[in-house]
């Protein structure tokens, strides 16, 4: 079994042999779990932002944000 020790900024250096082995390179996100007293981390396929790439295309949210934007100055103007 190999170990690690937590640096006192709680990062911790996987082992060379377990990132080859999971195919884990530098900037690879992890999920982390707490099973039964044991820290449980798996290597992510993308990061947690990659599931939303994409997911708003087609929307007209920024458009309504900049319209909405651009009423209220206007508003602050007149007043």
């Amino acid at each position: 079994m190999l170990s690690a020790k937590l640096s006192s900024k709680g990062q911790l250096v996987v082992p060379k042999s377990i990132r080859t082995k999971l195919k884990i390179e530098p900037g690879t996100f992890l999920e982390i779990d707490v099973d039964n007293g044991r820290i449980i981390l798996t290597p992510m396929k993308e990061g947690p932002l990659g599931k939303l790439y994409g997911k708003f295309a087609g929307e007209t949210i920024l458009d309504e944000l900049e319209k909405d934007h651009a009423d209220e100055i206007e508003k602050e103007n007149r007043s």
